[in-house]
């Protein structure tokens, strides 16, 4: 009967990594109950895994756009659901894929229920991080370094810097993938516990280079962050010209952690924080979304950013059951502080159920990992499925906004 069975990734077994594909199995008994299955390998050697129970239609098929899932690591109809909800075989592990010019590859496979388990067929699912035509250059110029990302064809493209904690390439080259001439920088050359101090000027450089850049559309430029990058992208749109449009996930409204200096002077005191404050967990993991301290007191005002004085576009994007830190609430503030100043240069999302770790659409999610900077376990917060499906939302929502802002007919087939 196994050899009857086939499992099949629609359209195609390969695609890029923020495509979905329809998971369906033919040849199946019928309303036979079934375990479907998914398991990947992270660059790190890490396992993840998934499995769903499906009950087959009368015809003997299931079709994952269209069946709920009765058990397993999610329960509904979730068409890709077996990607999101895979769990890692280690505690506090993300999904890490920094080597972009190999796919990411999945094994799917459907199993019986009844005795061992035994496997009626599977496929292999290989999602491209870079696509075709798409080149990758390593970048070391002035005080700066980075990987840049240019589409295939002659453009023109609008151009985005992609600010990162450390450097993990998915997001800048999947953009690049879209239409976007695509810089990735990491905010850390060093151990964050080295960095004594900031300065916006090595960010002004990288900048500078993008819109030197040939198939650049225009001069002025895109960024997108998250986290502590977040504040680096609002300094950028303040105090440096040439920034149309910023993408801000999860951030804060000051100055984390290290003073800002640009152009030889100290512009931003630093935002403390203190991890008496953090919550402990059973799991090992700590909530450290209450150790920053208040933004809003008087003693820390000179910590705020004064976007109110940039001419950029702002997309600010919150999660609610952001467990990092109180990123809603630091989305409100800013809100808030353009409205006085008669502001109408922003727009905002907020994301309910979602956590501090928004990445681009179809990856594992990730409850908890090593914070790069704390050095320890801390929990990100979200609910699976709500965290899901805001990435799927974001990553539309983010590829239009930048193409609203960074204007170029070249671009605008490629959503």
């Amino acid at each position: 009967m196994a050899s009857q069975v086939r499992l099949r990734l629609l359209p195609s077994a390969r695609c890029l990594f923020d495509e979905p594909v329809q998971v369906k199995v033919t040849g199946l008994r019928s309303r036979q109950v079934v375990t479907m299955k998914a398991r990947s390998t992270s660059d790190k050697g890490v396992v993840f895994s998934s499995s769903a129970t499906y009950r087959a239609d009368g015809r003997g098929e299931v079709d994952l756009e269209r069946d709920p899932s009765l058990s397993g690591t999610y329960i509904g109809v979730e068409p890709m659901g077996l990607l999101w909800s895979m769990k890692a075989n280690i505690q506090h592990k993300s999904f890490v894929k920094n080597k972009v010019i190999n796919p990411h590859v999945v094994k799917f496979s459907v199993h019986e229920v009844e005795g061992d388990g035994r496997m009626l067929a599977e496929e292999t699912n290989e999602r491209l991080l870079i696509g075709d035509g798409v080149s990758r250059v390593p970048v070391k110029e002035g005080n700066f370094e980075g990987v840049l990302f240019t589409p295939p064809g002659e453009g023109p493209f609008p151009a985005v810097l992609d600010l990162c904690t450390f450097m993990p390439e998915k997001r800048a080259c999947l953009l690049a993938n879209r239409g976007f001439v695509v810089l990735d920088m990491p905010l850390y050359k060093d151990k964050p516990v080295n960095i004594k101090e900031m300065h916006l000027d090595c960010f002004k450089e990288a900048v500078d280079f993008l819109q030197q850049q040939p198939k650049v559309v225009n001069k002025g430029v895109g960024v997108i962050s998250r986290s502590k990058a977040g504040d680096i992208a609002l300094s950028l749109a303040a105090f440096v010209p040439g920034i149309e449009a910023v993408v801000w996930i999860n951030g804060c409204c000051a100055i984390v952690a290290t003073p800002l200096f640009y152009k030889k002077s100290k512009i931003l005191s630093p935002l403390l924080f203190d991890l008496r404050r953090a919550i402990p967990t059973e799991s090992g993991a700590s909530i450290v979304k209450y150790c920053m301290n208040d933004p809003l007191a008087e003693e820390n005002r000179a910590t705020l950013v004064p976007i109110e004085k940039a001419k950029a576009h702002f997309l600010f994007v919150a999660s609610e059951d952001d467990l990092n830190w109180d990123s809603k609430a630091y989305m409100d503030e800013m809100v808030e502080r353009l409205k006085r100043h008669g502001k109408e240069n922003f727009e905002s999302v907020c994301y309910p159920g979602a956590g501090h770790y928004l990445e681009p659409p179809y990856g594992p999610y990730c409850p908890s990992s090593l914070h790069g900077i704390l050095g320890k376990p801390v929990m990100w917060g979200g609910e699976p499925r709500s965290h899901a499906a805001a990435e799927v939302h974001l990553w539309k929502k983010i590829q239009e906004f930048f193409r609203s802002h960074l204007s170029c007919e070249a671009t605008k087939a490629k959503l």
